[in-house]
């Protein structure tokens, strides 16, 4: 089992930037890969960028690519995602997530096995 924790998220204005953390503990070498989700209300949760556990492949919805940079710290078992030029349709719970049963890397929520609590971002206009 791994858990993840993430942190990082509020309250900013359209054009600004956050940087949000997502922390892992527990049975970490079974991870192949972290992704970062949003979910907006009343809609569904999509995926946002997602990086291999040893950080050389990264992908990114073409919503946030040129805006959003996800990177990893494996000395600390953590996860970033940094989001820049921020939009207010980029308001959201985000989500990270693993993936320990698939290797490669992957936009499909279903791939994703262990889920963070969320953290909220909201970006005003």
């Amino acid at each position: 089992q791994v858990q993840l924790v993430e942190s990082g998220g509020g309250l900013v204005q359209a054009g600004g930037s956050l940087r949000l953390s997502c922390e892992a503990s527990g049975r970490t070498f079974s991870i192949f890969g972290m992704g970062w989700f949003r979910q907006a209300p009343g809609k569904d949760r999509e995926f946002v960028a997602a990086i291999t556990w040893s950080g050389g492949t990264t992908r990114y919805a073409d919503s946030v690519k040129g805006r959003f940079i996800i990177s990893r710290d494996s000395a600390k078992n953590t996860v970033y995602l940094q989001m820049n030029s921020l939009k207010p349709e980029d308001t959201a719970v985000y989500y990270c997530a693993d993936r320990r049963r698939v290797r490669v890397i992957s936009t499909s929520r279903g791939d994703y096995d262990d889920w963070g609590q969320g953290t909220q971002v909201n970006v005003s206009s």
